[in-house]
């Protein structure tokens, strides 16, 4: 029996894992690549793969054996590196695919279902590093099936950078059109970041932060079923209560992933960082964030009163995650993916739910747009003003905000989107057909707010 935990806690963690879609969402091993760095690609090239391979080589089978000693489900194991645009710098080349491809192969080899850090931090500006990585990105998403990649383009401190806003819209439709035979499948692993956490296990967002250590075990759990039972079984409780209910429900979720990691950590001989405790929905159903609003008494997501129910929620989940460990990061809270929530996916299709409410939602959860399919005739305009909506909340608010938005090519509005696994199923989205050319294409970068002179 697990030190610190008693047999009535054990058995209810089981019924929660029997009964209630309780896992792991993911164990992430975190890698400096900072010493691969060298003037020839093709040495970094193989410095990369070598140093992946090298720390990662037991990564699947550790996560494997404690899922089957402790009947904790761990659905994915992962890989997040230095951001490559660091990495790359050094190399006298006008392409980082090459690393693309090292880092992919590496991920092939040990076993991993994604590996994160094709990436750049560009809130500022733009170093050479950062506009080479920029350019290989479509070209990178398209040849690899495991790699992804995050572009920081905004921050509480440093404002919003428009051109990077700009380039990121094309970049996702460059990326689109290149993966268009796979539903632009691409764009899936791309996500654009407003203050982005250096610690995130989850993909597509996940890189190696700087003041991170040279190797370490991060964990994300999961667990709307879990909540979603807790609020059924309990349907008249007032607010104040139900916030409650919610925390102690979080708290007993995080100590389990937080278990986890540190035994895999301790096994792999590495440091532990820390515990994400996002709630993260599959399209399984009665695994859903849209679930458990409508059981707090809406009649449909997206209705009148949602974001104040997700606020609770969100709010409920960092209390009780943050009581349960001292190593809480990451993003922690609640995810609204859309083509990974069942209840998500009926709103879109039932009417209830649009992408301005979405957006109002993500003042109060924990990421932003995701994994939301648009009509393939979408601009590149378009999509950067998107993003520019979304990194203006979380730069006001001192939060992170992200995009994953898919311009699905030869797409209309109610089309469906099959990707399968955890991807889901993305139904097609109608946006506001008012332009936004004018204003993208201003450029610079929008001031930090006052608020950000806090030192």
């Amino acid at each position: 029996m697990p030190v610190g935990y008693s047999a009535a806690e054990i058995m209810e963690t089981i019924k929660m894992i029997e009964t209630e879609n309780l896992d792991i969402r993911t164990i992430t091993m975190g890698i400096s690549l900072r010493d691969c760095a060298d003037t020839d690609i093709k040495k970094t090239a193989q410095k990369v793969y070598d140093k992946v391979t090298k720390n990662a080589e037991n990564l699947v089978k550790v996560g494997e054996d404690i899922s089957k000693e402790y009947g904790i489900p761990i659905i994915n194991k992962r890989i997040a590196v230095t951001p490559i645009s660091l990495v790359g710098e050094s190399c006298l080349t006008d392409s980082y695919v090459a690393l693309a491809q090292a880092l992919d192969q590496a991920a092939h080899q040990v076993g991993v279902n994604f590996i994160g850090g094709f990436s750049a931090l560009v809130q500022k500006g733009f170093t050479k590093g950062d506009e080479i990585l920029l350019d290989s990105i479509s070209e990178s998403l398209a040849i690899t099936e495991r790699v992804c990649s995050s572009v920081n383009i905004a921050s509480t401190k440093a404002g919003i950078n428009m051109d990077a806003v700009y380039r990121m819209g094309r970049i996702i439709k460059e990326t689109a059109e290149k993966t268009k035979e796979q539903g632009a499948i691409g764009c899936a692993k791309l996500v654009v970041f407003c203050n982005v956490p250096e610690d995130n296990p989850f993909m597509a967002g996940a890189f190696h932060g700087i003041g991170e250590p040279e190797v370490v075990i991060n964990v994300g759990v999961s667990g709307p079923g879990v909540v979603l039972h807790a609020i059924k079984n309990n349907p008249g409780l007032d607010f104040g209560s139900l916030a409650t209910l919610i925390k102690q429900t979080a708290f007993k979720i995080t100590r389990m992933g937080e278990l986890a990691g540190r035994e895999a950590a301790k096994r792999l001989h590495i440091p532990f960082g820390i515990v994400d405790l996002s709630l993260a929905p599959t399209p399984a159903v009665g695994d859903s964030v849209a679930d458990i609003l409508e059981a707090m008494g809406l009649e449909k997501v997206g209705g009148h009163g949602t974001t104040a129910a997700l606020a609770l929620l969100n709010d409920a989940v960092k209390k009780g995650g943050a009581m349960a460990s001292s190593y809480v990061g990451g993003l922690s809270g609640a995810f609204i993916p859309v083509s990974e929530d069942a209840g998500m996916i009926r709103g879109v299709e039932e009417g209830s739910l649009c992408l301005d409410k979405l957006e109002a939602m993500t003042c109060v959860c924990s990421v932003g747009l995701d994994m939301i399919a648009v009509p393939g005739e979408t601009t590149a305009e378009t999509i950067a003003a998107i993003i520019a909506d979304e990194a203006a909340i979380g730069m006001i608010n001192r939060k992170t905000t992200a995009v994953r938005i898919i311009p699905v090519p030869g797409s209309k509005v109610g089309d469906k989107i099959e990707y399968g696994g955890l991807l889901g199923q993305a139904p097609v989205m109608p946006l506001h057909t008012y332009s936004a050319e004018k204003f993208i294409k201003r450029g610079g970068r929008i001031p930090a707010p006052i608020h950000a002179l806090n030192n």
